[in-house]
Protein backbone atom coordinates (compact mmCIF):
# COMPACT_ATOMS: atom_id res chain seq x y z
CA UNK A 1 0.00 0.00 0.00
CA UNK A 2 1.28 3.08 -1.26
CA UNK A 3 1.75 5.96 1.44
CA UNK A 4 -0.62 9.08 1.00
CA UNK A 5 0.95 12.18 -0.14
CA UNK A 6 -0.65 15.79 -0.52
CA UNK A 7 -2.73 16.69 -3.51
CA UNK A 8 -0.81 19.00 -5.46
CA UNK A 9 -1.28 22.48 -5.06
CA UNK A 10 -2.70 24.31 -8.35
CA UNK A 11 0.05 25.92 -10.04
CA UNK A 12 -1.93 29.62 -9.26
CA UNK A 13 -1.10 29.01 -5.62
CA UNK A 14 2.22 30.22 -5.06
CA UNK A 15 4.24 28.16 -2.21
CA UNK A 16 3.80 30.04 0.86
CA UNK A 17 0.17 29.37 1.11
CA UNK A 18 1.50 25.31 1.73
CA UNK A 19 1.40 25.20 5.43
CA UNK A 20 -2.15 27.39 5.36
CA UNK A 21 -3.84 24.89 2.83
CA UNK A 22 -2.93 21.84 4.62
CA UNK A 23 -3.66 23.40 8.04
CA UNK A 24 -7.45 23.26 6.99
CA UNK A 25 -9.02 24.85 10.60
CA UNK A 26 -8.34 27.97 12.27
CA UNK A 27 -9.73 29.87 15.26
CA UNK A 28 -10.84 33.90 15.33
CA UNK A 29 -11.22 35.79 18.12
CA UNK A 30 -13.10 39.11 18.89
CA UNK A 31 -11.49 40.56 22.17
CA UNK A 32 -11.80 44.45 22.93
CA UNK A 33 -13.55 46.79 24.96
CA UNK A 34 -17.14 46.02 23.16
CA UNK A 35 -16.41 42.86 25.08
CA UNK A 36 -17.68 44.75 27.92
CA UNK A 37 -20.49 46.41 26.11
CA UNK A 38 -21.57 43.05 25.56
CA UNK A 39 -23.64 43.89 22.54
CA UNK A 40 -21.72 43.54 19.61
CA UNK A 41 -18.17 44.84 18.26
CA UNK A 42 -20.15 47.19 16.39
CA UNK A 43 -22.06 48.86 19.45
CA UNK A 44 -20.30 52.56 19.02
CA UNK A 45 -21.90 52.42 15.23
CA UNK A 46 -25.46 51.13 16.11
CA UNK A 47 -25.75 52.82 19.20
CA UNK A 48 -24.09 55.98 17.92
CA UNK A 49 -22.05 56.53 20.92
CA UNK A 50 -19.37 59.27 21.56
CA UNK A 51 -15.91 58.65 22.53
CA UNK A 52 -17.36 59.72 26.14
CA UNK A 53 -19.91 57.56 25.95
CA UNK A 54 -17.63 54.35 25.18
CA UNK A 55 -14.85 55.48 27.44
CA UNK A 56 -16.31 53.74 30.99
CA UNK A 57 -15.27 50.32 28.45
CA UNK A 58 -11.44 52.18 28.62
CA UNK A 59 -11.65 52.76 32.00
CA UNK A 60 -12.33 49.21 33.07
CA UNK A 61 -10.82 46.93 30.52
CA UNK A 62 -8.60 44.38 32.82
CA UNK A 63 -8.67 41.19 31.19
CA UNK A 64 -7.40 38.35 33.82
CA UNK A 65 -3.89 37.06 33.84
CA UNK A 66 -3.10 33.97 31.83
CA UNK A 67 -6.26 34.03 29.48
CA UNK A 68 -4.49 34.19 26.69
CA UNK A 69 -2.65 30.97 27.57
CA UNK A 70 -5.96 29.40 28.57
CA UNK A 71 -7.27 30.06 24.69
CA UNK A 72 -4.47 28.97 23.12
CA UNK A 73 -4.29 25.60 24.78
CA UNK A 74 -8.20 25.39 23.69
CA UNK A 75 -7.19 26.37 20.19
CA UNK A 76 -4.49 23.46 20.06
CA UNK A 77 -7.08 21.08 22.06
CA UNK A 78 -9.92 22.03 19.48
CA UNK A 79 -7.56 21.08 16.77
CA UNK A 80 -6.71 24.48 14.84
CA UNK A 81 -3.65 24.85 13.07
CA UNK A 82 -3.66 29.00 13.06
CA UNK A 83 -4.99 31.52 15.17
CA UNK A 84 -6.34 35.30 14.53
CA UNK A 85 -6.53 38.01 17.19
CA UNK A 86 -8.02 41.78 16.64
CA UNK A 87 -5.68 43.63 17.32
CA UNK A 88 -7.69 46.73 16.47
CA UNK A 89 -11.10 46.91 15.69
CA UNK A 90 -13.15 49.64 14.04
CA UNK A 91 -13.83 51.02 17.50
CA UNK A 92 -9.57 52.09 16.98
CA UNK A 93 -8.88 50.37 20.17
CA UNK A 94 -5.40 48.41 20.09
CA UNK A 95 -4.42 45.49 22.13
CA UNK A 96 -0.80 46.23 21.39
CA UNK A 97 1.66 48.88 22.51
CA UNK A 98 1.37 51.38 19.72
CA UNK A 99 3.69 54.51 20.14
CA UNK A 100 1.26 55.98 17.96
CA UNK A 101 -1.55 56.03 20.32
CA UNK A 102 -2.41 56.08 24.11
CA UNK A 103 -5.97 54.23 22.87
CA UNK A 104 -4.05 50.80 23.62
CA UNK A 105 -4.15 48.47 26.32
CA UNK A 106 -1.37 49.17 28.29
CA UNK A 107 -3.03 52.60 29.00
CA UNK A 108 -6.25 50.57 30.84
CA UNK A 109 -6.69 48.88 33.83
CA UNK A 110 -4.80 45.75 32.46
CA UNK A 111 -1.20 47.86 31.99
CA UNK A 112 -0.07 45.40 29.57
CA UNK A 113 0.44 44.67 25.68
CA UNK A 114 -1.90 41.82 25.49
CA UNK A 115 -1.02 40.59 21.54
CA UNK A 116 2.58 39.95 23.08
CA UNK A 117 0.69 37.88 25.48
CA UNK A 118 -1.59 36.32 23.06
CA UNK A 119 1.32 35.39 20.04
CA UNK A 120 3.30 34.22 22.96
CA UNK A 121 0.97 31.88 24.36
CA UNK A 122 0.59 30.42 20.67
CA UNK A 123 3.65 30.08 19.77
CA UNK A 124 4.47 27.69 23.34
CA UNK A 125 1.09 25.61 21.39
CA UNK A 126 2.85 25.03 18.06
CA UNK A 127 0.29 27.02 16.36
CA UNK A 128 0.61 29.82 13.43
CA UNK A 129 0.18 33.09 14.34
CA UNK A 130 -2.67 35.23 12.56
CA UNK A 131 -3.51 39.28 13.53
CA UNK A 132 -7.07 41.06 12.62
CA UNK A 133 -6.52 44.78 12.29
CA UNK A 134 -9.31 46.99 10.85
CA UNK A 135 -8.48 49.47 8.14
CA UNK A 136 -11.36 51.73 9.88
CA UNK A 137 -10.86 53.36 12.88
CA UNK A 138 -14.02 55.16 14.50
CA UNK A 139 -11.59 56.80 17.03
CA UNK A 140 -8.90 59.05 15.04
CA UNK A 141 -9.38 62.10 14.87
CA UNK A 142 -8.65 61.76 11.05
CA UNK A 143 -10.95 59.59 10.12
CA UNK A 144 -14.12 61.42 8.63
CA UNK A 145 -17.54 60.86 10.48
CA UNK A 146 -20.02 62.71 8.74
CA UNK A 147 -20.90 61.54 5.06
CA UNK A 148 -20.20 57.65 6.42
CA UNK A 149 -22.98 55.70 6.81
CA UNK A 150 -21.33 53.71 9.76
CA UNK A 151 -19.45 56.15 11.99
CA UNK A 152 -20.89 56.83 15.22
CA UNK A 153 -20.78 60.49 14.87
CA UNK A 154 -22.22 60.68 11.61
CA UNK A 155 -24.84 62.34 13.06
CA UNK A 156 -23.27 64.69 15.70
CA UNK A 157 -23.40 68.07 15.69
CA UNK A 158 -20.19 68.16 16.18
CA UNK A 159 -18.72 66.28 13.71
CA UNK A 160 -18.62 68.97 10.40
CA UNK A 161 -16.21 71.28 12.26
CA UNK A 162 -14.19 67.92 12.59
CA UNK A 163 -14.14 66.90 9.49
CA UNK A 164 -12.81 70.01 8.11
CA UNK A 165 -9.94 69.74 10.16
CA UNK A 166 -9.39 65.98 8.97
CA UNK A 167 -6.65 64.87 7.27
CA UNK A 168 -6.59 61.36 5.29
CA UNK A 169 -2.95 61.73 4.49
CA UNK A 170 -2.48 61.64 8.32
CA UNK A 171 -4.48 59.03 9.03
CA UNK A 172 -3.02 56.37 5.98
CA UNK A 173 0.25 57.48 7.72
CA UNK A 174 -1.22 56.48 10.64
CA UNK A 175 -2.28 52.80 9.72
CA UNK A 176 0.81 52.20 7.67
CA UNK A 177 2.48 53.23 10.80
CA UNK A 178 0.75 50.62 12.48
CA UNK A 179 0.73 47.78 10.35
CA UNK A 180 4.82 48.07 10.54
CA UNK A 181 4.78 48.32 14.45
CA UNK A 182 2.51 44.77 13.98
CA UNK A 183 4.90 43.27 11.33
CA UNK A 184 8.05 45.06 13.20
CA UNK A 185 7.67 44.19 17.03
CA UNK A 186 6.19 40.64 17.67
CA UNK A 187 9.16 38.22 15.08
CA UNK A 188 7.32 35.88 12.98
CA UNK A 189 4.02 36.70 11.70
CA UNK A 190 1.76 34.19 9.56
CA UNK A 191 -1.07 35.79 8.17
CA UNK A 192 -2.80 39.84 8.33
CA UNK A 193 -5.86 39.53 8.18
CA UNK A 194 -7.48 43.51 7.20
CA UNK A 195 -10.76 44.18 7.23
CA UNK A 196 -12.63 46.24 5.73
CA UNK A 197 -12.93 48.00 2.49
CA UNK A 198 -16.33 50.09 1.35
CA UNK A 199 -17.29 52.88 -0.49
CA UNK A 200 -13.99 54.49 -2.32
CA UNK A 201 -12.31 53.66 0.80
CA UNK A 202 -10.84 50.60 -0.94
CA UNK A 203 -7.63 49.61 -2.61
CA UNK A 204 -4.95 52.65 -3.09
CA UNK A 205 -7.11 54.43 -0.98
CA UNK A 206 -5.50 52.90 2.11
CA UNK A 207 -2.16 53.04 0.63
CA UNK A 208 -2.72 49.16 -0.18
CA UNK A 209 0.18 48.02 -2.56
CA UNK A 210 2.95 50.09 -0.70
CA UNK A 211 2.35 49.18 2.86
CA UNK A 212 1.61 45.11 1.30
CA UNK A 213 5.08 45.73 0.48
CA UNK A 214 6.37 46.78 2.87
CA UNK A 215 5.44 44.40 5.17
CA UNK A 216 5.95 41.55 2.91
CA UNK A 217 9.88 42.80 3.28
CA UNK A 218 9.86 42.24 7.07
CA UNK A 219 7.54 39.17 6.87
CA UNK A 220 8.54 37.22 3.23
CA UNK A 221 6.06 34.36 4.54
CA UNK A 222 3.14 36.16 5.57
CA UNK A 223 -0.39 35.77 3.79
CA UNK A 224 -2.92 38.54 3.40
CA UNK A 225 -6.33 37.99 3.12
CA UNK A 226 -8.61 39.69 0.43
CA UNK A 227 -10.17 42.44 2.12
CA UNK A 228 -7.92 45.44 1.48
CA UNK A 229 -10.29 46.47 -1.60
CA UNK A 230 -14.06 45.62 -2.65
CA UNK A 231 -13.64 44.96 -6.32
CA UNK A 232 -15.36 41.69 -7.86
CA UNK A 233 -13.51 38.99 -6.38
CA UNK A 234 -12.87 37.14 -9.47
CA UNK A 235 -11.37 39.61 -11.45
CA UNK A 236 -8.56 39.24 -14.02
CA UNK A 237 -6.20 40.40 -13.71
CA UNK A 238 -6.26 40.84 -9.82
CA UNK A 239 -4.79 44.48 -7.91
CA UNK A 240 -1.64 44.41 -6.75
CA UNK A 241 -3.18 44.55 -3.08
CA UNK A 242 -5.83 41.44 -3.66
CA UNK A 243 -4.21 39.59 -1.19
CA UNK A 244 -3.49 35.97 -1.16
CA UNK A 245 -6.52 34.35 -0.58
CA UNK A 246 -10.25 34.23 -0.64
CA UNK A 247 -12.68 34.93 2.62
CA UNK A 248 -16.60 33.99 2.64
CA UNK A 249 -18.02 35.63 5.92
CA UNK A 250 -20.82 33.70 7.27
CA UNK A 251 -20.88 31.38 4.05
CA UNK A 252 -19.96 28.09 2.79
CA UNK A 253 -19.96 28.43 -1.27
CA UNK A 254 -21.27 26.11 -3.09
CA UNK A 255 -18.83 24.94 -5.19
CA UNK A 256 -14.94 25.40 -4.80
CA UNK A 257 -13.99 29.72 -5.65
CA UNK A 258 -12.74 30.23 -8.92
CA UNK A 259 -11.77 33.34 -10.82
CA UNK A 260 -12.84 34.35 -13.95
CA UNK A 261 -10.61 32.21 -15.89
CA UNK A 262 -11.87 28.69 -14.29
CA UNK A 263 -8.62 28.79 -12.15
CA UNK A 264 -9.01 27.28 -8.90
CA UNK A 265 -8.75 29.99 -5.87
CA UNK A 266 -7.73 29.26 -2.37
CA UNK A 267 -10.47 30.93 -0.09
CA UNK A 268 -11.55 30.75 3.28
CA UNK A 269 -15.33 30.49 5.13
CA UNK A 270 -14.98 32.65 8.17
CA UNK A 271 -18.15 31.68 10.88
CA UNK A 272 -19.06 32.26 14.16
CA UNK A 273 -19.69 29.91 16.89
CA UNK A 274 -23.11 31.73 17.91
CA UNK A 275 -24.31 34.69 15.54
CA UNK A 276 -22.04 37.23 16.79
CA UNK A 277 -18.59 38.03 16.70
CA UNK A 278 -17.91 39.24 20.02
CA UNK A 279 -19.10 38.29 23.40
CA UNK A 280 -22.74 39.19 23.87
CA UNK A 281 -25.04 38.29 27.26
CA UNK A 282 -27.92 37.36 25.03
CA UNK A 283 -26.65 35.32 22.26
CA UNK A 284 -27.17 31.91 23.32
CA UNK A 285 -27.66 30.23 20.08
CA UNK A 286 -24.38 28.25 20.30
CA UNK A 287 -23.86 26.20 17.07
CA UNK A 288 -23.53 22.13 18.06
CA UNK A 289 -20.49 20.27 17.13
CA UNK A 290 -21.87 18.55 14.83
CA UNK A 291 -22.61 21.29 13.04
CA UNK A 292 -19.31 22.29 13.33
CA UNK A 293 -17.74 19.55 12.64
CA UNK A 294 -19.44 19.59 8.94
CA UNK A 295 -19.07 22.60 7.91
CA UNK A 296 -15.46 22.41 8.72
CA UNK A 297 -16.00 18.72 6.72
CA UNK A 298 -18.02 20.85 3.47
CA UNK A 299 -15.24 23.73 3.33
CA UNK A 300 -12.63 20.90 2.63
CA UNK A 301 -14.41 19.07 0.26
CA UNK A 302 -14.59 22.16 -1.53
CA UNK A 303 -10.55 22.63 -0.92
CA UNK A 304 -11.53 25.16 1.07
CA UNK A 305 -10.72 26.37 4.93
CA UNK A 306 -12.45 27.09 7.86
CA UNK A 307 -12.13 30.12 10.51
CA UNK A 308 -14.27 29.52 13.49
CA UNK A 309 -14.47 33.32 15.48
CA UNK A 310 -15.05 32.37 19.25
CA UNK A 311 -15.74 35.19 21.87
CA UNK A 312 -14.04 35.61 25.17
CA UNK A 313 -16.10 37.42 27.93
CA UNK A 314 -14.94 41.39 29.33
CA UNK A 315 -12.46 39.71 31.44
CA UNK A 316 -10.51 36.97 28.28
CA UNK A 317 -12.80 33.77 29.88
CA UNK A 318 -13.70 31.19 27.72
CA UNK A 319 -17.93 31.07 27.78
CA UNK A 320 -18.26 27.23 29.21
CA UNK A 321 -20.45 26.05 25.55
CA UNK A 322 -17.65 27.21 23.61
CA UNK A 323 -15.34 25.50 25.86
CA UNK A 324 -17.44 22.19 25.45
CA UNK A 325 -18.09 22.56 21.60
CA UNK A 326 -14.41 23.35 21.04
CA UNK A 327 -12.82 20.20 23.09
CA UNK A 328 -15.75 17.76 21.41
CA UNK A 329 -14.23 19.08 17.58
CA UNK A 330 -11.50 18.64 18.94
CA UNK A 331 -12.26 15.10 19.90
CA UNK A 332 -13.46 14.38 16.25
CA UNK A 333 -10.09 15.68 14.71
CA UNK A 334 -8.00 13.46 16.96
CA UNK A 335 -9.64 10.21 15.07
CA UNK A 336 -10.28 11.45 11.70
CA UNK A 337 -8.08 14.48 11.21
CA UNK A 338 -6.40 12.76 8.31
CA UNK A 339 -9.70 13.66 6.27
CA UNK A 340 -8.95 16.90 6.71
CA UNK A 341 -5.41 17.91 7.88
CA UNK A 342 -3.64 17.52 3.73
CA UNK A 343 -6.74 16.89 2.16
CA UNK A 344 -8.36 18.10 -0.50
CA UNK A 345 -11.23 18.15 -3.01
CA UNK A 346 -12.07 14.93 -4.54
CA UNK A 347 -11.96 14.41 -7.83
CA UNK A 348 -15.15 12.15 -7.95
CA UNK A 349 -18.48 14.30 -7.39
CA UNK A 350 -20.44 14.68 -4.24
CA UNK A 351 -22.37 11.87 -3.16
CA UNK A 352 -25.65 12.21 -1.82
CA UNK A 353 -25.23 10.99 1.29
CA UNK A 354 -22.60 12.92 2.47
CA UNK A 355 -19.15 14.20 1.27
CA UNK A 356 -15.71 13.17 -0.23
CA UNK A 357 -12.57 14.67 0.25
CA UNK A 358 -9.04 13.26 -0.69
CA UNK A 359 -5.46 13.28 0.04
CA UNK A 360 -3.09 11.16 -3.04
CA UNK A 361 -4.32 7.66 -2.91
CA UNK A 362 -6.59 7.57 0.23
CA UNK A 363 -10.08 8.91 -0.75
CA UNK A 364 -12.41 9.61 2.26
CA UNK A 365 -16.10 9.53 2.75
CA UNK A 366 -17.73 11.45 5.09
CA UNK A 367 -21.18 10.02 6.11
CA UNK A 368 -23.35 12.47 7.47
CA UNK A 369 -26.92 10.59 7.53
CA UNK A 370 -28.18 7.14 7.72
CA UNK A 371 -28.48 5.38 4.83
CA UNK A 372 -31.25 2.94 3.89
CA UNK A 373 -29.41 -0.34 2.57
CA UNK A 374 -25.83 -0.84 1.55
CA UNK A 375 -24.02 2.70 0.74
CA UNK A 376 -23.54 3.43 -2.97
CA UNK A 377 -19.85 4.12 -4.19
CA UNK A 378 -20.96 6.18 -7.73
CA UNK A 379 -18.22 5.29 -10.67
CA UNK A 380 -15.71 3.32 -7.84
CA UNK A 381 -16.14 -0.09 -9.42
CA UNK A 382 -12.57 -2.02 -9.95
CA UNK A 383 -11.03 1.91 -8.43
CA UNK A 384 -10.87 0.49 -3.97
CA UNK A 385 -8.74 -2.00 -2.94
CA UNK A 386 -9.43 -1.24 0.87
CA UNK A 387 -12.06 0.30 3.19
CA UNK A 388 -11.55 1.23 7.05
CA UNK A 389 -13.17 3.01 9.82
CA UNK A 390 -10.76 6.36 10.34
CA UNK A 391 -11.76 6.35 14.11
CA UNK A 392 -10.77 2.73 14.81
CA UNK A 393 -9.43 0.76 11.69
CA UNK A 394 -12.38 -1.53 11.30
CA UNK A 395 -12.99 -2.98 8.21
CA UNK A 396 -15.14 -2.35 5.88
CA UNK A 397 -17.36 -4.76 3.91
CA UNK A 398 -17.38 -3.93 0.21
CA UNK A 399 -19.70 -5.64 -1.98
CA UNK A 400 -22.06 -5.79 -5.14
CA UNK A 401 -25.70 -4.75 -4.70
CA UNK A 402 -27.31 -7.11 -3.29
CA UNK A 403 -30.12 -7.98 -5.72
CA UNK A 404 -28.45 -7.84 -8.47
CA UNK A 405 -30.25 -11.01 -10.20
CA UNK A 406 -34.05 -9.37 -9.94
CA UNK A 407 -33.41 -5.71 -9.02
CA UNK A 408 -30.59 -3.52 -10.72
CA UNK A 409 -31.21 0.39 -10.45
CA UNK A 410 -27.65 1.93 -10.23
CA UNK A 411 -25.11 2.44 -12.80
CA UNK A 412 -22.62 -0.66 -13.40
CA UNK A 413 -19.89 1.68 -12.66
CA UNK A 414 -20.70 1.31 -8.88
CA UNK A 415 -19.60 -0.43 -5.97
CA UNK A 416 -21.57 -0.42 -2.54
CA UNK A 417 -20.27 -0.87 1.02
CA UNK A 418 -21.94 -1.40 4.58
CA UNK A 419 -20.43 -1.87 8.14
CA UNK A 420 -22.14 -5.03 8.62
CA UNK A 421 -23.72 -8.27 7.35
CA UNK A 422 -26.37 -8.54 5.81
CA UNK A 423 -25.30 -5.72 3.55
CA UNK A 424 -28.60 -5.20 2.61
CA UNK A 425 -29.57 -4.23 6.28
CA UNK A 426 -29.73 -0.67 7.64
CA UNK A 427 -27.39 0.07 10.60
CA UNK A 428 -26.79 3.26 12.54
CA UNK A 429 -23.35 5.45 11.62
CA UNK A 430 -20.68 4.27 14.37
CA UNK A 431 -20.57 8.39 14.24
CA UNK A 432 -23.66 10.66 14.18
CA UNK A 433 -22.12 13.47 13.74
CA UNK A 434 -19.59 12.21 10.96
CA UNK A 435 -18.38 9.13 10.01
CA UNK A 436 -15.39 8.84 8.12
CA UNK A 437 -14.36 5.74 5.73
CA UNK A 438 -10.97 5.42 4.56
CA UNK A 439 -10.65 3.81 0.77
CA UNK A 440 -6.93 3.09 -0.66
CA UNK A 441 -7.79 3.56 -4.07
CA UNK A 442 -5.57 1.35 -6.68
CA UNK A 443 -2.33 2.94 -7.40
CA UNK A 444 -2.89 3.96 -11.41
CA UNK A 445 -6.18 4.78 -10.47
CA UNK A 446 -4.93 7.66 -8.03
CA UNK A 447 -2.26 8.74 -10.45
CA UNK A 448 -4.96 9.27 -13.09
CA UNK A 449 -7.58 10.88 -10.65
CA UNK A 450 -4.63 13.68 -9.87
CA UNK A 451 -4.22 14.10 -13.50
CA UNK A 452 -7.64 14.17 -14.30
CA UNK A 453 -8.13 16.91 -11.22
CA UNK A 454 -5.20 19.35 -13.05
CA UNK A 455 -6.44 18.65 -16.70
CA UNK A 456 -9.98 19.61 -15.51
CA UNK A 457 -8.24 23.07 -13.85
CA UNK A 458 -6.60 23.97 -17.25
CA UNK A 459 -9.74 23.06 -18.75
CA UNK A 460 -11.49 25.75 -16.99
CA UNK A 461 -9.30 28.28 -18.07
CA UNK A 462 -9.35 27.35 -21.58
CA UNK A 463 -12.99 27.71 -21.72
CA UNK A 464 -13.62 30.24 -19.16
CA UNK A 465 -16.02 28.35 -17.01
CA UNK A 466 -18.81 30.70 -16.05
CA UNK A 467 -18.39 31.79 -12.36
CA UNK A 468 -20.99 31.33 -9.93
Amino acid sequence: MSSPSALPVPETYPPHLKWWRDARFGMSLHFGLYSLAARGEWVRSVEQLTIEDYQKYFDAFNPERGWASTWAKLAKAAGAKYVVLTAKHHDGFCLFDSKLTTYSAPHTPASRDLVREWIDAVRAEGLKVGLYYSLVDWHHPDYPATKDRQHPLRHHPDSPARDAQADWSRYVAYLHGQLLELATNYGRIDQLVVDFSYWDYSGEKWGATAIQQKIRELQPHILFNDRWGNEPRKKIPRPPYAGDYEQTEQNIPREGLRDDDGRPMPWESWLTLTNSWCFSITDNLWKSPATLIRALINCVSKDGNLLLNVCPDALGRVPDPAEAALHEVGQWLSVNGDSIYGAGASVYPKPEWGRFTQNGDRLYIHLTEPVIGNITLPGLRGRIKDGRLLSNEAAIIICDFWNPEVQTFDGPDDIFFNFANPTAGTYPLPDERATVVRFTLNDDVATAAERRRLDDARTHAITRRRPF
